[in-house]
Protein backbone atom coordinates (compact mmCIF):
# COMPACT_ATOMS: atom_id res chain seq x y z
CA UNK A 1 0.00 0.00 0.00
CA UNK A 2 1.50 3.28 -1.07
CA UNK A 3 0.40 6.89 -0.73
CA UNK A 4 -0.31 8.26 -4.15
CA UNK A 5 0.00 11.97 -3.07
CA UNK A 6 0.12 14.40 -0.15
CA UNK A 7 -2.14 17.27 0.58
CA UNK A 8 -0.12 20.43 1.47
CA UNK A 9 2.37 20.83 4.34
CA UNK A 10 2.70 22.74 7.60
CA UNK A 11 4.29 26.14 7.42
CA UNK A 12 6.22 26.94 10.59
CA UNK A 13 6.16 30.57 11.74
CA UNK A 14 7.97 32.34 14.56
CA UNK A 15 7.05 35.28 16.77
CA UNK A 16 8.18 38.68 15.60
CA UNK A 17 10.90 40.48 17.51
CA UNK A 18 10.11 43.63 19.51
CA UNK A 19 12.04 45.89 21.86
CA UNK A 20 11.69 49.41 23.22
CA UNK A 21 13.96 52.33 24.12
CA UNK A 22 12.45 54.60 26.82
CA UNK A 23 13.17 58.14 28.01
CA UNK A 24 12.19 58.75 31.67
CA UNK A 25 12.97 61.48 34.26
CA UNK A 26 16.06 60.65 36.30
CA UNK A 27 15.20 62.78 39.34
CA UNK A 28 12.23 64.68 40.66
CA UNK A 29 12.32 68.36 39.82
CA UNK A 30 15.54 68.12 37.78
CA UNK A 31 16.28 68.14 34.05
CA UNK A 32 18.26 64.88 33.92
CA UNK A 33 16.73 61.95 32.04
CA UNK A 34 17.35 58.19 31.99
CA UNK A 35 17.60 56.29 28.70
CA UNK A 36 16.79 52.57 29.10
CA UNK A 37 16.62 49.81 26.50
CA UNK A 38 14.60 46.60 26.57
CA UNK A 39 17.37 44.55 24.97
CA UNK A 40 19.34 42.41 27.47
CA UNK A 41 22.78 43.72 28.36
CA UNK A 42 21.98 47.40 27.74
CA UNK A 43 22.67 49.45 30.88
CA UNK A 44 20.62 52.62 31.52
CA UNK A 45 22.22 55.99 30.78
CA UNK A 46 21.63 59.22 32.74
CA UNK A 47 21.91 62.36 30.59
CA UNK A 48 21.63 66.04 31.56
CA UNK A 49 18.61 67.10 29.47
CA UNK A 50 15.69 65.72 27.45
CA UNK A 51 17.16 66.95 24.16
CA UNK A 52 20.43 65.13 24.77
CA UNK A 53 18.49 62.07 25.93
CA UNK A 54 16.37 61.93 22.75
CA UNK A 55 19.47 62.17 20.59
CA UNK A 56 21.14 59.37 22.55
CA UNK A 57 17.98 57.21 22.48
CA UNK A 58 17.61 57.53 18.69
CA UNK A 59 21.32 56.78 18.21
CA UNK A 60 21.05 53.75 20.52
CA UNK A 61 18.06 52.39 18.61
CA UNK A 62 19.81 52.99 15.28
CA UNK A 63 22.80 50.99 16.53
CA UNK A 64 20.52 48.02 17.34
CA UNK A 65 18.81 48.27 13.95
CA UNK A 66 22.12 48.23 12.11
CA UNK A 67 23.36 45.26 14.14
CA UNK A 68 20.12 43.27 13.90
CA UNK A 69 19.31 41.05 10.94
CA UNK A 70 16.55 42.11 8.60
CA UNK A 71 12.91 41.08 8.98
CA UNK A 72 12.23 37.38 8.62
CA UNK A 73 9.63 36.31 6.05
CA UNK A 74 8.37 33.52 8.32
CA UNK A 75 7.70 35.88 11.30
CA UNK A 76 4.18 36.87 12.25
CA UNK A 77 3.25 40.27 13.64
CA UNK A 78 4.84 41.10 16.99
CA UNK A 79 2.00 43.53 17.66
CA UNK A 80 -0.58 40.75 17.49
CA UNK A 81 0.48 39.69 20.98
CA UNK A 82 -0.24 43.22 22.20
CA UNK A 83 -3.75 43.65 20.75
CA UNK A 84 -2.96 46.66 18.59
CA UNK A 85 -5.95 48.34 17.04
CA UNK A 86 -5.46 46.40 13.79
CA UNK A 87 -6.21 43.20 15.76
CA UNK A 88 -9.17 44.41 17.82
CA UNK A 89 -11.53 41.60 18.78
CA UNK A 90 -14.96 42.37 17.43
CA UNK A 91 -17.17 39.52 18.67
CA UNK A 92 -16.05 39.01 22.23
CA UNK A 93 -13.06 38.76 24.55
CA UNK A 94 -12.59 35.05 23.82
CA UNK A 95 -12.78 35.35 20.04
CA UNK A 96 -9.56 35.59 18.13
CA UNK A 97 -8.97 38.32 15.59
CA UNK A 98 -9.52 37.22 11.98
CA UNK A 99 -6.40 36.31 10.07
CA UNK A 100 -7.42 38.63 7.24
CA UNK A 101 -6.36 41.60 9.37
CA UNK A 102 -2.69 40.96 8.55
CA UNK A 103 -1.34 41.25 5.05
CA UNK A 104 1.66 42.13 2.95
CA UNK A 105 5.31 41.30 3.48
CA UNK A 106 6.96 41.26 6.91
CA UNK A 107 8.70 44.58 7.67
CA UNK A 108 10.94 45.93 10.43
CA UNK A 109 9.21 49.12 11.64
CA UNK A 110 9.92 51.76 14.29
CA UNK A 111 6.98 53.28 16.21
CA UNK A 112 7.27 56.21 18.61
CA UNK A 113 4.95 58.40 20.62
CA UNK A 114 4.41 62.00 19.59
CA UNK A 115 5.98 63.36 22.79
CA UNK A 116 9.29 61.60 22.11
CA UNK A 117 9.27 59.47 25.25
CA UNK A 118 9.71 55.98 23.72
CA UNK A 119 10.70 54.29 20.49
CA UNK A 120 9.68 50.72 19.68
CA UNK A 121 11.11 48.46 16.96
CA UNK A 122 9.12 45.40 15.90
CA UNK A 123 8.63 42.88 13.14
CA UNK A 124 5.12 43.08 11.72
CA UNK A 125 3.25 42.87 8.48
CA UNK A 126 3.05 45.82 6.13
CA UNK A 127 -0.66 46.31 6.79
CA UNK A 128 -0.13 46.62 10.56
CA UNK A 129 2.78 49.01 10.05
CA UNK A 130 0.59 51.21 7.84
CA UNK A 131 -2.09 51.29 10.55
CA UNK A 132 0.26 53.06 12.98
CA UNK A 133 0.44 56.80 12.20
CA UNK A 134 4.03 57.16 13.49
CA UNK A 135 5.45 53.94 12.02
CA UNK A 136 8.55 54.16 9.85
CA UNK A 137 9.53 51.07 7.86
CA UNK A 138 13.26 50.35 8.15
CA UNK A 139 13.51 47.17 6.06
CA UNK A 140 11.21 44.76 4.20
CA UNK A 141 11.56 40.97 4.05
CA UNK A 142 11.86 39.34 0.62
CA UNK A 143 8.64 37.89 -0.73
CA UNK A 144 8.21 34.13 -0.42
CA UNK A 145 6.38 32.35 -3.25
CA UNK A 146 3.38 30.45 -1.95
CA UNK A 147 3.18 26.81 -3.13
CA UNK A 148 0.49 26.25 -5.70
CA UNK A 149 -0.17 23.59 -8.20
CA UNK A 150 1.07 24.26 -11.77
CA UNK A 151 -1.56 24.23 -14.50
CA UNK A 152 -1.85 20.95 -16.32
CA UNK A 153 -0.53 20.65 -19.86
CA UNK A 154 -3.09 21.58 -22.43
CA UNK A 155 -5.22 23.57 -19.98
CA UNK A 156 -6.68 26.88 -21.15
CA UNK A 157 -4.29 29.80 -20.81
CA UNK A 158 -6.75 31.90 -18.82
CA UNK A 159 -7.20 29.25 -16.18
CA UNK A 160 -10.74 28.39 -17.31
CA UNK A 161 -12.04 24.98 -16.45
CA UNK A 162 -12.55 22.42 -19.24
CA UNK A 163 -16.04 22.08 -20.57
CA UNK A 164 -16.04 18.27 -20.47
CA UNK A 165 -17.14 16.82 -17.15
CA UNK A 166 -14.52 15.20 -15.02
CA UNK A 167 -14.91 11.94 -13.18
CA UNK A 168 -15.37 12.25 -9.46
CA UNK A 169 -12.08 12.51 -7.64
CA UNK A 170 -11.07 9.86 -5.18
CA UNK A 171 -9.44 11.27 -2.08
CA UNK A 172 -7.16 9.14 0.01
CA UNK A 173 -4.69 6.29 -0.68
CA UNK A 174 -4.80 4.68 -4.11
CA UNK A 175 -4.13 0.90 -4.58
CA UNK A 176 -2.22 0.10 -7.75
CA UNK A 177 0.26 -2.30 -9.24
CA UNK A 178 3.85 -1.69 -8.23
CA UNK A 179 4.80 -0.99 -11.83
CA UNK A 180 2.08 1.56 -12.38
CA UNK A 181 2.84 5.26 -11.95
CA UNK A 182 1.39 7.08 -8.94
CA UNK A 183 -1.89 8.73 -9.62
CA UNK A 184 -1.82 12.52 -9.57
CA UNK A 185 -3.47 14.45 -6.77
CA UNK A 186 -6.94 15.35 -7.90
CA UNK A 187 -7.61 18.98 -8.60
CA UNK A 188 -9.90 20.93 -6.33
CA UNK A 189 -8.43 19.65 -3.06
CA UNK A 190 -7.19 22.68 -1.05
CA UNK A 191 -3.75 22.70 0.50
CA UNK A 192 -3.50 22.04 4.20
CA UNK A 193 -3.98 25.23 6.21
CA UNK A 194 -0.95 26.08 8.33
CA UNK A 195 -1.59 25.94 12.06
CA UNK A 196 -2.48 29.24 13.62
CA UNK A 197 0.39 30.32 15.89
CA UNK A 198 -0.43 30.59 19.53
CA UNK A 199 -0.68 34.14 20.75
CA UNK A 200 1.92 34.23 23.45
CA UNK A 201 1.40 37.13 25.80
CA UNK A 202 3.73 38.38 28.43
CA UNK A 203 2.68 37.47 31.93
CA UNK A 204 3.52 39.62 34.90
CA UNK A 205 3.01 40.09 38.60
CA UNK A 206 3.15 43.20 40.76
CA UNK A 207 2.34 43.74 44.44
CA UNK A 208 1.33 40.06 44.80
CA UNK A 209 -1.19 40.56 41.98
CA UNK A 210 -1.17 38.81 38.62
CA UNK A 211 -1.71 41.22 35.74
CA UNK A 212 -4.76 39.96 33.78
CA UNK A 213 -4.17 38.81 30.20
CA UNK A 214 -7.23 40.70 28.95
CA UNK A 215 -6.49 44.00 30.74
CA UNK A 216 -7.03 47.03 28.55
CA UNK A 217 -5.63 49.43 27.55
CA UNK A 218 -2.58 47.46 26.51
CA UNK A 219 -0.26 50.32 27.54
CA UNK A 220 -1.48 49.95 31.14
CA UNK A 221 -0.83 46.21 31.07
CA UNK A 222 2.69 46.75 29.72
CA UNK A 223 3.38 49.37 32.39
CA UNK A 224 2.25 47.08 35.21
CA UNK A 225 4.35 44.16 33.93
CA UNK A 226 7.39 46.40 33.49
CA UNK A 227 6.98 47.86 36.98
CA UNK A 228 6.81 44.39 38.49
CA UNK A 229 10.07 43.47 36.75
CA UNK A 230 11.71 46.72 37.85
CA UNK A 231 10.71 46.24 41.50
CA UNK A 232 12.11 42.70 41.49
CA UNK A 233 15.33 43.95 39.88
CA UNK A 234 15.58 46.70 42.49
CA UNK A 235 15.39 44.13 45.28
CA UNK A 236 18.51 42.48 43.84
CA UNK A 237 20.56 45.68 44.00
CA UNK A 238 23.59 45.53 46.32
CA UNK A 239 22.90 49.08 47.58
CA UNK A 240 19.63 51.04 47.76
CA UNK A 241 18.87 53.97 45.49
CA UNK A 242 16.10 55.94 47.18
CA UNK A 243 15.58 58.27 44.21
CA UNK A 244 14.94 55.32 41.89
CA UNK A 245 12.71 53.69 44.52
CA UNK A 246 10.66 56.89 44.86
CA UNK A 247 10.27 57.07 41.08
CA UNK A 248 9.12 53.44 40.92
CA UNK A 249 6.52 54.01 43.64
CA UNK A 250 5.26 57.12 41.82
CA UNK A 251 4.83 55.17 38.59
CA UNK A 252 3.13 52.38 40.52
CA UNK A 253 0.69 54.85 42.11
CA UNK A 254 -0.23 56.29 38.71
CA UNK A 255 -0.64 52.85 37.12
CA UNK A 256 -2.75 51.46 39.99
CA UNK A 257 -4.97 54.54 39.94
CA UNK A 258 -5.63 53.97 36.23
CA UNK A 259 -6.17 50.26 36.91
CA UNK A 260 -8.75 51.14 39.58
CA UNK A 261 -10.58 53.44 37.17
CA UNK A 262 -10.74 50.68 34.55
CA UNK A 263 -11.94 47.92 36.90
CA UNK A 264 -13.66 49.94 39.62
CA UNK A 265 -11.89 48.02 42.42
CA UNK A 266 -11.48 49.96 45.66
CA UNK A 267 -8.48 47.90 46.79
CA UNK A 268 -6.51 49.05 43.75
CA UNK A 269 -7.21 52.68 44.63
CA UNK A 270 -6.01 52.08 48.19
CA UNK A 271 -2.86 50.43 46.82
CA UNK A 272 -2.25 53.55 44.72
CA UNK A 273 -2.52 55.74 47.82
CA UNK A 274 -0.05 53.52 49.68
CA UNK A 275 2.35 53.77 46.74
CA UNK A 276 2.12 57.58 46.84
CA UNK A 277 2.96 57.56 50.54
CA UNK A 278 5.89 55.21 49.92
CA UNK A 279 7.21 57.48 47.15
CA UNK A 280 7.06 60.55 49.40
CA UNK A 281 8.73 58.68 52.28
CA UNK A 282 11.58 57.40 50.09
CA UNK A 283 12.19 60.86 48.64
CA UNK A 284 12.16 62.48 52.09
CA UNK A 285 14.60 59.87 53.39
CA UNK A 286 16.93 60.55 50.46
CA UNK A 287 16.74 64.30 51.08
CA UNK A 288 17.50 63.84 54.75
CA UNK A 289 20.46 61.56 54.02
CA UNK A 290 21.90 64.04 51.53
CA UNK A 291 21.18 67.16 53.57
CA UNK A 292 18.37 68.36 51.32
CA UNK A 293 14.80 69.29 52.08
CA UNK A 294 11.87 70.76 50.16
CA UNK A 295 12.03 74.55 49.81
CA UNK A 296 8.86 75.02 47.76
CA UNK A 297 8.07 74.99 44.03
CA UNK A 298 9.86 71.68 43.58
CA UNK A 299 13.22 73.04 44.77
CA UNK A 300 15.49 71.54 47.42
CA UNK A 301 17.93 73.05 49.87
CA UNK A 302 21.46 71.64 50.24
CA UNK A 303 22.45 71.85 53.89
CA UNK A 304 25.89 72.34 55.36
CA UNK A 305 25.34 69.41 57.72
CA UNK A 306 23.82 66.55 55.71
CA UNK A 307 21.59 64.09 57.49
CA UNK A 308 19.63 63.59 60.69
CA UNK A 309 22.58 62.16 62.62
CA UNK A 310 24.75 65.26 62.34
CA UNK A 311 21.78 67.49 63.15
CA UNK A 312 21.25 65.55 66.37
CA UNK A 313 24.97 65.85 67.21
CA UNK A 314 24.79 69.64 66.80
CA UNK A 315 21.82 69.83 69.17
CA UNK A 316 23.61 67.55 71.66
CA UNK A 317 26.66 69.82 71.79
CA UNK A 318 24.59 72.98 72.35
CA UNK A 319 22.57 71.24 75.07
CA UNK A 320 25.77 70.02 76.78
CA UNK A 321 27.24 73.55 76.85
CA UNK A 322 24.00 74.98 78.25
CA UNK A 323 23.95 72.35 81.02
CA UNK A 324 27.67 72.58 81.91
CA UNK A 325 28.32 76.30 81.39
CA UNK A 326 31.52 77.04 83.39
CA UNK A 327 31.04 80.82 83.63
CA UNK A 328 27.77 82.80 83.42
CA UNK A 329 27.10 85.28 80.64
CA UNK A 330 26.44 85.17 76.90
CA UNK A 331 30.07 85.83 75.92
CA UNK A 332 31.39 83.00 78.11
CA UNK A 333 28.81 80.59 76.71
CA UNK A 334 29.62 81.51 73.10
CA UNK A 335 33.33 80.95 73.73
CA UNK A 336 32.54 77.65 75.49
CA UNK A 337 30.65 76.47 72.39
CA UNK A 338 33.69 77.19 70.21
CA UNK A 339 36.14 75.47 72.55
CA UNK A 340 33.85 72.45 73.04
CA UNK A 341 33.62 71.93 69.29
CA UNK A 342 37.43 72.10 69.01
CA UNK A 343 38.00 69.34 71.59
CA UNK A 344 34.74 67.37 71.65
CA UNK A 345 36.09 63.83 71.16
CA UNK A 346 39.29 63.56 73.22
CA UNK A 347 39.08 66.67 75.36
CA UNK A 348 42.09 68.15 73.55
CA UNK A 349 42.38 70.40 70.52
CA UNK A 350 44.21 73.30 68.90
CA UNK A 351 43.33 76.99 69.04
CA UNK A 352 44.72 80.12 67.38
CA UNK A 353 44.27 83.73 68.33
CA UNK A 354 42.11 84.56 65.30
CA UNK A 355 39.48 82.06 66.45
CA UNK A 356 38.98 84.03 69.65
CA UNK A 357 39.39 87.53 68.21
CA UNK A 358 36.74 86.75 65.55
CA UNK A 359 34.07 86.43 68.26
CA UNK A 360 32.14 89.45 69.60
CA UNK A 361 33.90 89.44 73.00
CA UNK A 362 34.38 92.60 75.08
CA UNK A 363 37.54 91.44 76.90
CA UNK A 364 38.76 88.07 75.57
CA UNK A 365 41.85 88.00 77.86
CA UNK A 366 39.78 88.42 81.01
CA UNK A 367 37.18 85.87 79.81
CA UNK A 368 39.77 83.19 79.02
CA UNK A 369 41.39 83.82 82.40
CA UNK A 370 38.05 83.18 84.13
CA UNK A 371 37.64 79.88 82.25
CA UNK A 372 41.14 78.81 83.32
CA UNK A 373 40.52 79.80 86.94
CA UNK A 374 37.32 77.73 87.02
CA UNK A 375 39.31 74.64 86.01
CA UNK A 376 37.22 74.12 82.88
CA UNK A 377 40.09 75.03 80.49
CA UNK A 378 43.86 74.61 80.55
CA UNK A 379 46.68 75.26 78.06
CA UNK A 380 50.45 75.84 78.21
CA UNK A 381 51.73 79.41 78.26
CA UNK A 382 49.90 82.65 78.93
CA UNK A 383 46.67 84.10 77.59
CA UNK A 384 48.66 86.68 75.60
CA UNK A 385 50.60 83.90 73.88
CA UNK A 386 47.37 82.07 73.05
CA UNK A 387 45.84 85.21 71.47
CA UNK A 388 49.03 85.81 69.50
CA UNK A 389 49.31 82.23 68.17
CA UNK A 390 49.02 81.72 64.42
CA UNK A 391 47.76 78.76 62.31
CA UNK A 392 51.30 77.46 61.73
CA UNK A 393 51.87 77.22 65.49
CA UNK A 394 48.50 76.74 67.25
CA UNK A 395 48.14 76.49 71.00
CA UNK A 396 47.07 73.07 72.36
CA UNK A 397 44.12 73.30 74.76
CA UNK A 398 42.59 70.76 77.15
CA UNK A 399 39.05 70.53 78.56
CA UNK A 400 39.17 67.84 81.28
CA UNK A 401 35.38 67.36 81.42
CA UNK A 402 35.39 66.18 77.79
CA UNK A 403 38.18 63.61 78.13
CA UNK A 404 37.11 59.93 77.89
CA UNK A 405 36.94 57.95 81.10
CA UNK A 406 38.68 54.65 81.68
CA UNK A 407 35.32 52.89 81.57
CA UNK A 408 34.16 54.36 78.26
CA UNK A 409 34.13 57.31 75.85
CA UNK A 410 33.43 60.94 76.70
CA UNK A 411 30.07 62.70 76.42
CA UNK A 412 30.14 62.62 72.59
CA UNK A 413 30.42 59.51 70.43
CA UNK A 414 30.50 60.81 66.85
CA UNK A 415 33.42 60.09 64.52
CA UNK A 416 36.58 62.06 63.90
CA UNK A 417 35.36 63.26 60.52
CA UNK A 418 32.15 64.62 62.01
CA UNK A 419 33.83 66.93 64.58
CA UNK A 420 35.39 69.36 62.04
CA UNK A 421 32.07 69.49 60.15
CA UNK A 422 30.23 70.49 63.33
CA UNK A 423 32.90 73.05 64.17
CA UNK A 424 32.71 74.53 60.66
CA UNK A 425 28.93 74.71 60.90
CA UNK A 426 29.04 76.67 64.16
CA UNK A 427 31.69 79.05 62.76
CA UNK A 428 29.47 79.61 59.72
CA UNK A 429 26.48 80.55 61.90
CA UNK A 430 28.37 82.70 64.40
CA UNK A 431 30.46 84.40 61.73
CA UNK A 432 27.57 85.15 59.37
CA UNK A 433 28.47 88.13 57.19
CA UNK A 434 25.36 90.18 57.95
CA UNK A 435 25.59 89.43 61.67
CA UNK A 436 29.15 90.76 61.63
CA UNK A 437 28.21 93.87 59.61
CA UNK A 438 25.43 94.71 62.07
CA UNK A 439 27.96 94.24 64.92
CA UNK A 440 25.60 91.97 66.82
CA UNK A 441 26.62 90.77 70.27
CA UNK A 442 27.25 87.29 71.66
CA UNK A 443 23.63 86.93 72.78
CA UNK A 444 22.36 87.50 69.22
CA UNK A 445 24.85 84.93 67.87
CA UNK A 446 23.67 82.44 70.52
CA UNK A 447 20.07 83.04 69.48
CA UNK A 448 21.03 82.38 65.85
CA UNK A 449 22.58 79.04 66.89
CA UNK A 450 19.53 78.12 68.96
CA UNK A 451 17.06 78.89 66.18
CA UNK A 452 19.16 77.07 63.56
CA UNK A 453 18.62 73.74 65.38
CA UNK A 454 14.94 74.33 66.21
CA UNK A 455 13.22 74.50 62.81
CA UNK A 456 11.09 72.36 60.57
CA UNK A 457 12.30 71.16 57.18
CA UNK A 458 11.06 74.34 55.44
CA UNK A 459 12.64 76.70 58.01
CA UNK A 460 9.66 77.42 60.27
CA UNK A 461 10.50 77.69 63.97
CA UNK A 462 9.71 74.73 66.19
CA UNK A 463 8.63 71.19 65.35
CA UNK A 464 6.16 71.30 62.44
CA UNK A 465 6.39 75.10 62.55
CA UNK A 466 4.44 75.35 65.82
CA UNK A 467 6.94 77.75 67.45
CA UNK A 468 9.69 77.72 70.11
CA UNK A 469 9.12 78.27 73.83
CA UNK A 470 10.41 81.65 74.92
CA UNK A 471 11.73 80.84 78.41
CA UNK A 472 14.12 77.98 77.43
CA UNK A 473 15.27 80.08 74.46
CA UNK A 474 16.06 83.08 76.67
CA UNK A 475 17.88 80.84 79.16
CA UNK A 476 20.09 79.49 76.39
CA UNK A 477 20.96 83.03 75.26
CA UNK A 478 21.74 84.00 78.90
CA UNK A 479 19.17 86.83 78.84
CA UNK A 480 15.86 87.49 80.54
CA UNK A 481 12.69 86.56 78.60
CA UNK A 482 11.83 90.25 78.32
CA UNK A 483 15.11 90.93 76.52
CA UNK A 484 14.52 88.29 73.88
CA UNK A 485 12.35 90.57 71.76
CA UNK A 486 15.25 92.96 71.14
CA UNK A 487 17.47 90.06 70.00
CA UNK A 488 14.75 88.86 67.61
CA UNK A 489 14.53 92.34 66.10
CA UNK A 490 18.28 92.34 65.45
CA UNK A 491 18.07 88.96 63.71
CA UNK A 492 15.20 90.28 61.59
CA UNK A 493 17.22 93.35 60.56
CA UNK A 494 20.18 91.08 59.71
CA UNK A 495 17.94 89.09 57.30
CA UNK A 496 18.18 85.98 59.46
CA UNK A 497 14.59 85.75 60.63
CA UNK A 498 11.27 86.76 59.09
CA UNK A 499 7.60 86.84 60.14
CA UNK A 500 8.63 86.72 63.81
CA UNK A 501 5.92 87.10 66.43
CA UNK A 502 5.48 86.34 70.13
CA UNK A 503 2.23 84.55 70.98
CA UNK A 504 0.16 84.84 74.10
CA UNK A 505 0.96 81.26 75.13
CA UNK A 506 4.71 82.00 75.38
CA UNK A 507 5.92 80.89 71.95
CA UNK A 508 8.11 82.53 69.33
CA UNK A 509 6.94 81.85 65.80
CA UNK A 510 8.57 82.79 62.53
CA UNK A 511 10.70 81.44 59.72
CA UNK A 512 14.38 81.45 58.84
CA UNK A 513 15.09 83.39 55.66
CA UNK A 514 15.99 81.50 52.53
CA UNK A 515 19.63 82.57 52.64
CA UNK A 516 20.26 80.85 56.00
CA UNK A 517 18.32 77.63 55.32
CA UNK A 518 21.58 75.78 54.41
CA UNK A 519 22.85 76.15 58.02
CA UNK A 520 19.62 74.96 59.65
CA UNK A 521 19.30 71.56 61.34
CA UNK A 522 15.62 70.54 61.08
CA UNK A 523 13.91 68.61 63.82
CA UNK A 524 12.99 65.05 62.81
Amino acid sequence: MTVEGTVGGLEERVAGRAWMVRLDPADRGGTAVRVSCGRPGCAPQVLPSAAVGRTAAVAHLATHLRAASGPRPEAYCACRADDCHTHVRTDGPRDRAPASRCGGPVVLAVINDRQGRWWRALECCARCAAAHPTAKVVATAPAVASPSAAPAAGAPAGGARAAAPRPPAQIGPQFSHAASAPAPVPEGVPAARPPRPRRKRRSGKIAQRIVPFDLHPVALREELIELGDLFRAYQQRPEPDLVELSELHSRKAKAFRTWAEVTGETELRLEAERAEQAAAAALLQHQQRTGQSPAGDGQVTSRLLPGLTQWDHARAILAHVAEHAPVPGAEARLLAVLLTLRSALTGTGNLVGQDVRGLPLTDPEELIGRLVESGWLSFPGTVEELLASRPESPTPITIPSLMPDEDGPGPFVFGRKTRPKLSGWAQRVVGDKKLRKKKTGADVRLLALALAVRTSADGRLGPDGEGVEVEPLASWCAVEPEGLEALVEQLTVADWLTDAEFTADGLLRGRLTERVLPVSCPLA
